[in-house]
């Protein structure tokens, strides 16, 4: 608030089209503002809401909550990041800062028109994990993982693991790469979560987080 002129902003959002209310808060996500937001959405009977304050990586859910509380889906807020990219980066030129603050609302505003509800499923979640190299940095990471009780699958391109360090026969304070690499190897193989794929490459992946398909190819093919 003291790099822009919030009121102004404010009294600028209440005349975008479709916009029936806008008002500016000292602490938008205070207790009071957030329980504040709900009353207006149920007293209002809004069916979307805009929020111009910081970022929304930190405090969307807040907000989000907050609408899901009044009884209106989530997937219908949007937030306009006046705080970091704009009076931060404007800090030295308030009327720049303020039209600027203006601009991102009027976008806000504008997208909100086009969001559409979004509803929650319930889907399977793949436990297990695909690592990609059979090198030192894959092996420990297969592992790892398989010490956790995840199902790993270790792809590697060539005929054997253990990557670059397969050509390391000493290190700087004298220890002997090659016997760790063979206790590395050793491990991993005798490990039954751990499932590998040797002269196979990843060609694809799709799918979401929770639920990835990935295709390999043989590469003797």
């Amino acid at each position: 608030g003291g790099f822009l002129d919030v009121p102004d902003v404010a009294s600028y959002a209440n005349e975008l089209p479709g916009v029936v209310h806008a008002e500016d808060n000292l602490y938008t996500c205070s207790q009071d503002s957030i329980a504040h937001i709900t009353e207006q959405v149920k007293e209002l009977g809004l069916n979307r809401v805009v929020v111009a304050s910081c970022t929304p990586i930190t405090h969307g859910p807040l907000f989000q909550d907050s609408i899901r509380a009044a009884g209106l889906n989530p997937a219908l807020f949007e937030m306009a990041n006046i705080r970091n990219q704009c009076s931060w980066v404007h800090s030295d030129d308030k009327p720049v800062a303020t039209e600027k603050a203006k601009e991102l609302v009027r976008m806000s505003v504008a997208r909100a028109r086009t969001l559409q509800p979004i509803t929650t499923t319930t889907v399977p979640i793949e436990n297990d994990a695909l690592v990609v190299g059979g090198g030192v940095a894959g092996m420990a990471t297969a592992l790892a993982l398989a010490e956790n009780g995840f199902g790993v699958h270790l792809v590697e391109r060539e005929a054997e693991l253990g990557g670059n360090l397969r050509y390391l026969r000493t290190t700087h304070d004298g220890t002997d790469p090659r016997a760790y690499l063979a206790d590395l190897i050793e491990s991993v193989e005798k490990e039954p979560l751990i499932h590998m794929y040797m002269e196979h490459e990843v060609t694809h992946t799709g799918g979401f987080m929770g639920r990835f398909t990935s295709t390999l190819q043989n590469g003797k093919d």
